[in-house]
């Protein structure tokens, strides 16, 4: 299938109109124990962000925020439903908690804290309002965001408002003056890497090579941070990647040799080498190289276009940003991205 979705989008219309238009639920892939000495709380949240919501169940459970658990950040400016998970037994404290933009929908017993990236993916509900420009070109484009998938930018929330969290890192970089909170640290490190492999995707959509495998890829596994490299492409790596059983990868950059070969690691280190600074800062902080894949499968697409309002429903990997998707559909959502340049 033709891989339409190269050209820019002509669709024009206006996301997250209210939070209610952009709807996440959060998939664990793994149930509830049912016993232990944590519980599982499902939440559901809107006008709020991740944190600070851990924050409003600490001070109702009486511990430190810190003791809260949670898998993934989800959007402030959407309708969330994620699990946390808080020490201590007593399912009854928990029935019926709400506060601001918040609500405790169920409550189970697990036997450990939920870690970061402990959750499987995330299904989607969006809502696209005011739909204009060419509707023909609606269904080709979705037929190839569901069958070849998009390249698997980081989205704008890496970066911060205002990309501030990205001029953190620049400034930390070029003074050598580390922002003061470790929070703060964090995201310029975590926005400092997604910016650099930004780049090397962005090299690799131009050269149209973002989904296919080049000569020494550092091969990563579907749904796996496994990788091997590959210095010969044969026919049956051709066909695991046509299947998405694997796919290429690009650098999360870190301490460590890049695992990539040939001609992958020329072109990953050219596009590295216009960012010394950040490459410095990156390998001085004691990150461990990662890989990441450049291609994002969009899983159980559907789609309903009702006069001009079209909604959308998918699931993604987590670590994926369902901009990324609505950026290959629809004009002027990558314009919230950090240049590229």
């Amino acid at each position: 299938m033709a891989d339409v979705t190269a050209d820019a989008p002509l669709l024009r219309g206006r996301i997250r109109t209210e939070p209610r238009d952009f709807e996440v639920d959060e998939v664990l892939g793994f149930e509830p124990d049912g016993h232990g000495t944590h519980v599982l709380l499902h939440v559901e949240k809107c006008g709020a962000n991740t944190a600070w919501v851990a924050a409003r169940l600490a001070a109702h459970g009486g511990f430190a925020a810190h003791d809260v658990g949670y898998s993934g950040l989800k959007d402030r400016r959407a309708l969330t439903r994620q699990w946390f998970s808080v020490p201590g037994g007593g399912l009854e404290r928990w029935q019926n908690v709400a506060g601001e933009g918040y609500r405790v929908l169920a409550a189970h017993p697990h036997t450990r804290k939920l870690r970061r990236g402990s959750h499987r993916a995330n299904r989607f509900h969006l809502t696209v309002r005011e739909l204009t420009g060419p509707l023909e070109d609606l269904a080709p484009r979705l037929g190839a965001i569901g069958q070849l998938g998009v390249p698997n930018f980081f989205g704008s929330q890496r970066f911060g408002r205002d990309f501030g969290n990205l001029q953190r890192a620049r400034d930390w970089a070029e003074s050598g003056r580390a922002p003061r909170e470790r929070q703060q640290r964090g995201f310029a490190l975590s926005a400092a890497r997604s910016i650099l492999f930004n780049k090397v995707l962005a090299e690799r959509v131009d050269l149209g090579n973002w989904n296919t495998l080049l000569p020494g890829e550092a091969v990563l596994l579907d749904g796996r941070q496994s990788f091997f490299a590959a210095p010969i492409i044969d026919e049956a790596l051709v066909a695991r990647c046509n299947s998405f059983d694997l796919h290429p990868s690009g650098p999360l950059h870190g301490s460590g040799e890049s695992p990539a070969q040939g001609v992958a690691r020329e072109l990953e280190d050219s596009v590295l080498a216009r960012e010394p600074a950040l490459m410095a800062l990156l390998g001085s902080e004691g990150l461990r190289a990662e890989r990441r894949a450049t291609r994002l499968i969009v899983r159980h697409l559907s789609w309903q276009l009702d006069g001009d309002v079209l909604e959308l429903r998918f699931e993604l990997a987590r670590g994926s940003f369902a901009t990324t998707v609505l950026g290959r559909l629809i004009a002027g959502v990558a314009d919230e991205m950090p240049p590229i340049e």
